[in-house]
């Protein structure tokens, strides 16, 4: 098993010393206060990681399970990964909780890890110095300053580049993306960041990743390439409702025009710089992407997610353009490695050829029951995917049956009290569970609304009558709201219903980045925010700032959408039923992540609305109210008048 070198915590050290009221955490940490849902799950997570047993444990807001799955993590001498919903919540870990518990084991070593494309390859950077391509004055600029960072950087982490805007052109032709690397035949090879990321993960006693490397990662073992982890004995999963959605993405497939086109890109880059410029490479490059936008172009215009289960009659009817693509493909593989005394960056390129003929090889003619086949078109791109419709048994063999403990945790991961959705989607047996309420006092801190008197959301009338409800929801809070909806569409449908009738700051979702519309709305008083599924989870406004959550309708995923289709018909055909099943605990999970964005503190107090009159009309709203927490309901506005008074 892998081990650590640091000197773990005195067992005697009990974990009600290090927790209680007046221990050691209390003793060091200035805002620290003894909750006795933290010291259950610490006490639990120690259990599971002594008996090499899984645990999954729903942690109430305002638990406090960072340090409660951490300190266990550092008192059992094992390695262990920690993989989180977000970067951002990587970020706080590392910089804020890792130092902080550094007291506590001194020797800890700690490594944060990130995807490829998030540091800088130092090759690409110097090759860019030699090749006169960047474009305009604001390249040029941002290259000076990434070539004085890489100078001095430890980590090569764009991060650090908090001057460098998100829609920066030139970080995706300097990033250390694999399809790209040349591995140890790169000059840079041994002062490569993502290199010297692995040796410092090899030499840590805890590893700090997101689920989108580790999922990345998980379906690499699956390949013939090496790991980007090393060897682990526990993995704990923060914010685990999120993993079959990213599981789902990473052991799938997709092929795009974008992709067809970065490998062009990429081939005449890699010519440019070996002065090669070799006239049967030019010309299987120009076929190339002749074919790519005769078969793309095949694709209607309309945006959206489609299902694709006519692959077989679409294949038939446009044989010739879809074989003249893969013919294009393989003709600059076998071009590429024609070339006599070949860089290895041609035979990176010649892979990745074959691989993207492979893939629509895949994606059109695949015939694996357990994957739906669909296709999107989004702004100029043309995506064609495959994805597992259950990952359960992937999930089992790759994850639960070869790590020795595995533990889940988040504030939203029960359905009316248990676990068996979540267990039946990701494949977990045998675990240990335990569901810690909150020591957040909801039913005087928060006020659910729900009234039974709006129109069935799927009514033409519901968006005229509930646009008027949030009007006057909104003059009762005095703004200070999130307005969240399930679709864009309606969303952007109330915000111009209400913007003209009140006269507090409007803010909507698409204005600006999401972390300056959230700054935004935290400085600006009586500020209202209309947004989406961003805004469900993982923001956190404590404080008068934000004393309502008001949405739209019950959080029902589409169910056209081609995956959840898919996953529906699967459900219903082995017997179950997808909408109890399936769909009711899926919005429920999402219903309580969207109310959770209220109460962050025990000073916190407001209003939770939702105006989907089905909660009260329909048997299955039981399953909704079972699961959230015990709030002060009320189904009339004077309540809700009466309610925000006090605040």
């Amino acid at each position: 098993m892998p081990g650590v070198s640091h000197k773990t915590v005195e067992k005697k050290t009990s974990l009600e010393k290090i927790f209680a009221p007046g221990g050691w955490l209390a003793r060091n940490h200035p805002h620290y206060e003894y909750r006795q849902g933290q010291l259950a799950m610490a006490e639990e997570v120690e259990s599971a990681l002594a008996n090499h047993r899984h645990l999954i444990v729903e942690a109430g807001t305002g638990t406090g399970k960072t340090l409660a799955y951490l300190v266990p993590i550092l008192r059992s001498g094992f390695r262990v990964v920690v993989s989180t919903g977000t970067k951002n919540l990587q970020e706080q870990l590392f910089f804020k909780d890792i130092p902080f518990l550094k007291k506590l084991v001194p020797g800890l070593r700690a490594t944060l890890m990130k995807g490829r494309q998030n540091y800088l390859c130092r090759q690409k950077l110097y090759d860019l110095e030699r090749q006169p391509v960047l474009s305009g004055m604001e390249e040029v600029h941002q290259y000076a300053r990434i070539r004085e960072w890489e100078a001095k950087t430890e980590t090569g982490d764009r991060a650090e580049l908090q001057d460098l805007p998100d829609t920066s052109e030139l970080w995706p032709r300097i990033d250390a993306r694999r399809e790209t690397c040349t591995g140890q035949k790169c000059p840079q090879f041994e002062r490569c960041f993502i290199t010297l990321m692995h040796q410092r993960a090899a030499e840590s006693d805890l590893i700090i990743v997101n689920h989108h490397l580790f999922f990345a990662d998980l379906a690499l073992k699956q390949t013939d390439y090496a790991s980007l982890l090393p060897e682990y004995t526990a993995v704990v999963f923060d914010e685990a409702h999120e993993m079959e959605d990213v599981a789902t993405r990473y052991f799938g497939l997709q092929v795009s025009n974008y992709r067809v086109e970065e490998l062009a890109r990429d081939t005449e880059a890699a010519e440019r710089l070996k002065e090669l410029q070799i006239p049967e490479i030019a010309d299987a490059l120009a076929e190339l992407r002749h074919r790519a936008e005769l078969f793309f172009g095949l694709f209607p215009s309309t945006e959206g997610r489609f299902g694709f289960e006519t692959r077989s009659d679409f294949v038939e009817v446009h044989r010739g353009a879809y074989s003249t693509l893969l013919n294009a493909l393989l003709r600059l593989e076998t071009e590429l490695n024609r070339v006599k005394d070949r860089p290895e960056e041609f035979v990176n390129l010649a892979r990745r050829a074959g691989e993207l003929r492979q893939g629509f090889e895949l994606v059109l003619e695949g015939k694996d029951r357990n994957f739906v086949f669909w296709w999107e078109r989004r702004g100029r791109g043309v995506f064609l995917e495959a994805t597992p419709i259950d990952i359960s048994s992937l999930l089992r063999e790759h994850l639960f049956d070869r790590v020795e403990t595995v533990i889940l945790t988040s504030a939203t991961l029960a359905v009316a009290g248990n676990f068996s959705f979540v267990k039946s989607r990701l494949g977990l047996h045998n675990a240990r569970e335990k569901v810690l309420a909150s020591h957040f006092n909801f039913e005087e801190q928060a006020l659910l609304y729900t009234p039974g008197h709006l129109p069935d959301p799927r009514s033409p009338d519901f968006s005229r009558a509930a646009a008027a409800e949030v009007v006057q929801l909104l003059k009762a809070t005095r703004g200070r709201a999130f307005v969240l909806f399930t679709s864009y569409a309606q969303m952007r449908d109330f915000y111009d219903r209400i913007r003209p009738q009140l006269r507090y700051p409007m803010m909507i979702q698409g204005s600006a980045p999401a972390p300056a519309l959230l700054s935004k709305f935290r400085s600006t008083p009586h500020a209202v925010l209309f947004a989406t599924s961003s805004f469900w989870q993982g923001v956190d406004v404590q404080g008068q700032q934000l004393s309502a959550v008001i949405i739209d309708r019950l959080p029902f995923a589409v169910p056209t959408d081609p995956v959840v289709a898919a996953r529906i018909r699967q459900v219903n055909e082995e017997g179950g039923d997808a909408f109890l099943e399936y769909q009711i605990p899926e919005a429920v999970i999402a219903l309580k992540q969207g109310f959770g964005r209220l109460i962050r503190s025990e000073k916190d107090h407001g209003l939770l609305a939702i105006l989907d009159s089905r909660l009260v009309r329909k048997p299955y709203g039981r399953i909704f109210f079972d699961s959230l927490p015990a709030y002060r309901r009320a189904n009339r506005l004077d309540e809700v008048r009466g309610f925000m008074q006090k605040y």
